[in-house]
């Protein structure tokens, strides 16, 4: 192929993690069951919330999106891989890999964001009860939500049309299981300190500034627990935070752990490996975070498949009836 940037021509190759024909059938088992259970667990929240007028608050409004997209997030890389592995091919197009790209940037600068929203939205409950309702109205939140998806957009947007100006040779392997950024602009031949220094920038102003806020809201909310009186005030406000806190250490930590990696071993195949962390688990372990310790989420569940059954029970016996 000659260099240079062909839409019409390009093609690249997604080597996975193993080429060993015999490991693709579990690797295939292995995925599958991960992105069934990432699908059913956060469309369970979604329907608990959307069901049961008791949970319309902002923290399980601002749950519901982020359920909707880990469940996006998954179906941008897993069902890809999955046709890859069946009809074993490892090919996927330019304008697939670019949007790809665009998807994934877009819903992980969407989870950075919300989850600093649901950080404020905790620092708000905990430190001015009185005052939450009024502070924390359904015109806040909505809006919240809809910079978070403007700043993503934008920020994919630009990342993806950068990689539009880069040009690419002979070798178009790309040694992961999904289309990411920096391996693209790795394999590209022209010069990519542009795409790397917007990449550093968005990073450090997309990651770090919302991980400063995170820390600002719950170094106010220790405060705040901290002078509350009652233990057992203490306990509750301190149990709300739980789950939040498990999913930012567990999101952020994955992150840090693909970066470590990448630059300890320069290893693709690590890199590869440590992404599957914040691309596939933590998407699939957030319901299990937010369901396994909430009594409110297994109460709606319990109400909503309790009345499913009953109508069930009465729509077959009407037709048992004569």
């Amino acid at each position: 192929m000659e260099t240079g940037n062909d839409t019409r021509l390009s093609e690249f190759l997604l080597l996975g993690f193993s080429e060993e024909p015999e490991l693709q059938p579990l690797i295939f088992g292995v995925f599958l069951s991960m992105y069934l259970i990432t699908v059913f667990g956060n469309l369970l929240i979604i329907l608990a919330v959307s069901s049961d007028s008791h949970l319309h608050t902002p923290m399980y409004f601002f749950l519901c999106n982020l359920s909707l997209v880990d469940i996006c997030s998954t179906t941008t890389t897993i069902p890809k891989m999955l046709v890859n592995i069946q009809t074993q091919s490892k090919v996927i197009t330019y304008k697939g890999c670019i949007a790809q790209i665009y998807f994934l940037i877009l819903f992980a600068g969407f989870d950075v964001f919300l989850l600093t929203v649901m950080a404020y939205d905790r620092f708000v409950a905990i430190c001015h009860p009185l005052h939450c309702t009024v502070i924390m109205n359904p015109r806040l939140c909505i809006l919240l939500v809809l910079v978070s998806w403007i700043m993503s957009v934008l920020d994919s947007l630009l990342e993806s049309l950068m990689v539009l100006r880069l040009s690419f040779c002979a070798d178009l392997e790309i040694p992961h299981f999904i289309c990411e950024l920096n391996q693209m602009v790795q394999l590209a031949c022209s010069d990519t300190f542009l795409n790397n220094m917007v990449m550093y920038f968005a990073a450090v102003l997309l990651a770090g500034g919302p991980f400063s806020g995170i820390l600002y809201s719950y170094c106010k909310i220790v405060s705040c627990i901290r002078g509350m009186s009652s233990a057992q005030g203490k306990y509750k406000a301190f149990s709300t935070c739980v789950s939040h806190l498990s999913v930012v250490s567990l999101f952020y930590c994955t992150i840090l752990g693909v970066y470590l990696s990448s630059a300890a071993t320069h290893s693709s195949h690590s890199s590869a490996v440590a992404s599957v962390m914040y691309t596939v688990v933590t998407p699939m372990l957030n319901p299990f975070i937010y369901s396994l310790r909430n009594k409110d989420i297994k109460s709606a569940l319990k109400r909503f498949f309790g009345m499913a059954a009953i109508k069930v029970t009465i729509i077959l016996r009407l037709k048992e009836c004569p």
